[in-house]
């Protein structure tokens, strides 16, 4: 029997009367010289020969009559559908090594059977979610089942219906016995389905992991991916996990690289001088040139706050920075606090806003969390006048 940490949970009955339930299953709309047909092979293979181990003790024999079994099913059938796969999987995972050829082809077997079938989607991610939470935590077949379960929702344009995580996802690859080449693929397919999903943040969470999983030496190109649809992205500002990345190394001469410095270290005039000398890389890279500006201005008003904690700023010492009129500024200010999604450690920090004081500014109360730029929680009322 195939060693598991998951348990198997059989209805009562012996084996006979179970494999007996799954038949009645099987034959349902059949006439009773068609059932009698289909049954003929199990009757031959259920009969003890004098002398013999009882079916209760020969493994062998289960195993023949589950593979018979396994052969006759065509589609998801009518009735306790989930009742149905549920039992055959216990008896399938539990006769059946798992890391066996044989049992990878029924389970692949399995999964077109279930995915072509013309029932509805919820109940295929159902039966699917039980296979994948059947088989053992380390086992390979769990990314076969899953891959194919986000091929399924990505087709359906259900994905929300699948509801991961990107910690879930993480512990799950760190426990399956799979290569390191089937993980990042694994990883590539859950980026791509969100990507054609419209779940851009999703898909980047999954980008990150995906180009973390890869060796540096053959990193580069999805490495430039990475970064480009990080600066897409309008919520995305936490640059410095880019560089922690031991495939960055790979990009470092690049136009992109240079640009990614600048998005962590420098400001807008930095930002601009690269623009003028990198004109080209807009297109190349699918880039928004006011997208980038504005988060460049936010990162910008951020980095001011840290550098001022406790003080006061006027009106025309952000204007200045950010390279805009004072009238813009508190427009600017709403923006950062916009950015910001709460429970994301890529946007914009929490920043509070307050009501408008024509006599009144604002100062920012900052704050640095693991090496980034981050403001604090609120942006308080402020004493300095408005120029």
């Amino acid at each position: 029997m195939p060693a598991t940490d998951s348990i198997a949970m059989f209805a009562e009955g012996t084996f006979e009367e179970q494999i007996k339930e799954l038949l009645d299953y099987l034959s349902r709309g059949q006439s009773e010289e068609e059932k009698a047909a289909f049954l003929q092979p199990f009757v031959d293979a259920f009969a003890t020969p004098e002398g013999q181990k009882p079916l209760e003790e020969d493994e062998a024999k289960r195993k023949q009559l589950i593979t018979l079994v396994l052969k006759e099913v065509k589609g998801l059938g009518d009735g306790k559908i989930e009742g149905f796969f549920n039992l055959l999987f216990a008896h399938f995972l539990s006769l059946f090594p798992l890391d066996a050829a044989e049992t990878r082809g029924h389970i692949v077997s399995l999964l077109q059977i279930i995915t072509v079938s013309d029932r509805q989607s919820t109940v295929k991610y159902r039966i699917l979610a039980n296979l994948f939470n059947s088989l053992p935590r380390r086992s390979g077949l769990r990314l076969t089942v899953n891959k194919t379960l986000i091929e399924l929702a990505s087709a359906n344009d259900e994905l929300e219906h699948l509801d991961y995580s990107g910690s879930e996802v993480d512990r799950w690859i760190s426990e399956w016995d799979v290569s390191a080449e089937e993980k990042s693929a694994y990883l590539k397919t859950l980026s791509d389905a969100f990507a054609k999903s419209g779940a851009s943040n999703a898909s980047y969470n999954y980008e990150l992991l995906y180009v973390k999983s890869l060796p540096s030496t053959s990193a580069s190109a999805p490495t430039l991916d990475l970064i480009a649809t990080a600066l897409r992205l309008p919520n995305v500002f936490d640059f410095d996990t880019l560089f922690r990345i031991d495939a960055i190394t790979s990009v470092k001469d690049t136009d992109l690289f240079a640009l990614l410095q600048i998005y962590l270290n420098d400001g807008l005039s930095e930002y601009k001088a690269w623009e003028q000398k990198h004109g080209d890389a807009f297109a190349k890279y699918n880039l928004d040139k006011a997208q980038l500006e504005r988060k460049i201005r936010l990162l910008s008003l951020t980095t001011l706050a840290f550098q001022n904690i406790g003080r006061d700023l006027t009106y025309s010492v952000i204007a200045d920075l950010l390279q805009v009129e004072v009238s813009q500024v508190e427009r600017w200010v709403i923006d950062g606090i916009h950015s910001r999604r709460p429970g994301d450690r890529k946007a914009l920090p929490d920043i509070a806003n307050v009501p408008y004081h024509p006599r009144k500014g604002a100062r920012i109360r900052a704050r640095t969390v693991g090496g980034t730029r981050e403001a604090s929680e609120c942006m308080e009322d402020w004493t300095s006048e408005r120029p």
